[in-house]
């Protein structure tokens, strides 16, 4: 077995305050946006009124996928030139990513339960993957997936790090978590798994072995070097994010929710995975300042992941998911060289479905780009099951 080895890093927080002020007690009982930019948390009455309410304006999924996002079966980029030398992300839809880093020049030459694969590789990052059918508790009920997966999830390449943004169920998926730990332990071979405060818990209790030494739980800030025999290293940092939490309705905001940023010294180039978020509440005179705050500390990135999607009612999405040129604001705000839309094209919200025309985020996330100039040099989108290098 290859060992993972985790170690704490220096805390990146440019604003070291005790507690902190995104804490609800100390140490915190629960969590909350301590920005002006969040203005406030919707209660059920408004839930009730964008659900139910008149000013819905359903548009169903169109029958045929010729106006949908395009779905290749993936190779992980194998077909890149160079691709052992690049920091790459695979989309596997909505916000999951395979990330893999650059291949060290020691690697070592490690096999995987993906066919045929027996070339040296970098380590390997699953973020916030979804494969199941439906995004919620039951298998029966709840937003259904519209857009299938690239692959199986047999077909997953060997797995080193699972990373996940926040516990919402369209981010943290019960089904993909459980084959991914049994098919490494089966094997041999050791997986960890990393999430924001609050959320160890759930992968002790999900029932199916992950013990208390394979997860690490982290604040906002908080940086870890991981290490991983004969395959590399990492630097991982969690970050803060605008957004919330929640698996049923009495749980909201009890685990902290965050972004991710890869530092990866193969290939020296850095990466972003936003997660959920929000730039700026429609009744906020502000945008969050996170966003600046991340490119100025890490100087920014060569590949960033960051939703377009899901925005619909603005009114009552705003505080919580960012709309396409809000997307382009934390593009520009986080110094990203090149940005890929994300959370659009799989599985509609559960309110948003009643506002939101699939088709519509994709193509305005182009045409704001393209009224910058950034589109197709910058800001881009990709297939499901497309690997993408950095810049």
């Amino acid at each position: 077995m290859r060992q993972i080895s985790v170690t704490p890093l220096q805390s990146r927080n440019p604003e070291p305050i005790s507690p902190p002020a995104h804490w609800v007690g100390n140490p915190p009982s629960s969590f909350k946006n301590p920005w002006p930019s969040f203005a406030k948390q919707h209660g059920l009455a408004d839930v009730l009124k964008t659900r139910f309410g008149a000013s819905r304006n359903f548009v169903p999924v169109p029958e045929t996928r010729d106006e949908l996002v395009k779905v290749r079966k993936p190779d992980w980029g194998r077909s890149l030139p160079d691709w052992q030398q690049g920091l790459k992300a695979t989309w596997l839809g909505h916000a999951g990513f395979l990330v893999e880093t650059a291949c060290s020049a020691s690697t070592t030459r490690v096999g995987s339960s993906a066919e045929g694969e027996k070339e040296a590789r970098g380590i390997r990052i699953l973020f916030d993957a979804v494969f199941s059918e439906r995004t919620s508790p039951v298998g029966f009920f709840g937003p259904k997936r519209y857009t299938p997966t690239p692959c199986e999830l047999s077909e997953l390449p060997d797995v080193d790090l699972v990373v996940i943004s926040h516990n919402h169920y369209d981010h943290l998926d019960i089904a993909t978590i459980t084959h991914v730990y049994k098919r490494q332990k089966a094997a041999g071979k050791d997986i960890h798994f990393f999430a924001a405060l609050g959320n160890k818990q759930w992968f002790l209790n999900a029932g199916i072995g992950i013990t208390a030494n394979e997860v690490t739980e982290c604040d906002w800030w908080d940086s870890q070097k991981i290490d991983i025999e004969g395959v590399g290293s990492i630097d991982l940092t969690c970050t803060p994010t605008q957004h919330f939490s929640g698996r049923t309705p009495f749980d909201a905001g009890h685990t902290l929710w965050s972004s991710w940023v890869v530092e990866d010294p193969q290939s020296n180039k850095k990466l972003y995975f936003s997660g959920d978020t929000a730039y700026k509440a429609t009744t906020a005179a502000t945008a969050c300042p996170v966003f600046k705050q991340i490119g100025e500390i890490f100087g920014g990135f060569d590949l960033s992941m960051v939703p377009i999607g899901l925005y619909s009612p603005e009114w009552f999405m705003s505080n919580v998911h960012c709309h396409p040129e809000q997307s382009l604001e934390i593009h520009k705000d986080i110094l990203s060289r090149k940005t890929i839309g994300m959370h659009y094209g799989t599985v509609r919200g559960g309110l948003s479905a009643q506002y939101e025309d699939v088709r519509e985020p994709p193509q305005r996330w182009q045409a704001c780009c393209e009224k910058e100039g950034r589109w197709g040099t910058e800001c881009g989108l990709c297939d499901v099951g497309e690997t993408v290098l950095a810049a």
